[in-house]
C-alpha cells in the first residue's frame, strides 16, 4: 500500500494536518515523545514527506505553541477591566490542563507567532482602553500570568486526586507531632474529617490577585 492509500496519504498532507497530528502525539505523552518518524507514522506517510510542510521539530513545536495560544480567550475590551480579566485567566488555565505539557514550553519559548501576539495586544489594548498606562498594563499582565502559569504547574505537579486529599489526610494525621505543628494538625484533621475539602481553588486566588491589583493601581 503506497503513501496516497494509506491514512489520506501525501496528496492530502498539510501543515495544519501535520500540526494537529502533533498536538494529538503530545498531549498523550509530551514534547520529549515527538520525533518525525512518529509523526509520520501516525499520519501515515514516511518522514520526509513531513519536511514538504514543516523545517524540523523546532518549526511543529513553534507551531503547537500557536495552536495553544489560539485556543486562550482574547480579553474583550467592551466588558470591565477585571473580569475581562478573569476570563482571560479562567480559559488560559482551562486550556493548559487541557495540554499538560504546554506551560513548560510556553514559558521558555522565546518565539510568538500571530496568534501568541494577538493574545498579547489584545490584552495590553483592553487594558489600555481601561484607562491603564502600557507600564501599568504590562505589570497588570504579567502579575496575573506568572498566576496563571504557577498555579498550574502545581495544579499538574500534585501528586494526589482531590478525591484522594481526606484519605492522605487521615494517613499523614499521625505522622505530624501536634506540640510541633498544632496548626497545621488542626487544619489536615478538618481535611480527614471531610469539615474541609482542601482543594487549591484556581478562583479564590485569582479574585484577590484581581482585587489587590485594582486597590494598588488604584
Amino acid at each position: 500500500m503506497g503513501e496516497g492509500s494509506k491514512g489520506g496519504g501525501r496528496g492530502n498532507l498539510s501543515r495544519e494536518r501535520i500540526l494537529l497530528a502533533a498536538l494529538s502525539l503530545v498531549d498523550r505523552g509530551g514534547v520529549e515523545t515527538l520525533s518525525m518518524r512518529k509523526l509520520a507514522e501516525s499520519l501515515g506517510v514516511k518522514a520526509m514527506s513531513l519536511y514538504n510542510h514543516v523545517s524540523n521539530k523546532a518549526d511543529i513545536v513553534d507551531g503547537l505553541v500557536e495552536l495553544v495560544a489560539s485556543e486562550f480567550e482574547l480579553p474583550d475590551p467592551a466588558i470591565e477591566w477585571r473580569e475581562a480579566m478573569r476570563r482571560r485567566a479562567v480559559s488560559a488555565h482551562a486550556t493548559l490542563l487541557r495540554h499538560r505539557w504546554a506551560p513548560g514550553v510556553l514559558l521558555s519559548h522565546p518565539r510568538a507567532g500571530p496568534a501568541m501576539l494577538r493574545y498579547v495586544d489584545a490584552t495590553l489594548g483592553c487594558l489600555q482602553g481601561a484607562g491603564f498606562t502600557y507600564e501599568q498594563a504590562d505589570h497588570i499582565w504579567n502579575a496575573l500570568d506568572s498566576y496563571v502559569y504557577g498555579f498550574t504547574v502545581r495544579e499538574l505537579a500534585f501528586p494526589f486526586a482531590p478525591e484522594e486529599y481526606a484519605r492522605v489526610a487521615r494517613e499523614f494525621l499521625p505522622r505530624i507531632p501536634e506540640q510541633d505543628y498544632p496548626h497545621f494538625v488542626a487544619l489536615t484533621r478538618r481535611v480527614a474529617d471531610g469539615a474541609h475539602s482542601g482543594i487549591h481553588e484556581f478562583e479564590f486566588g485569582l479574585d484577590l490577585l484581581l482585587a489587590g491589583l485594582n486597590h494598588r493601581i488604584a
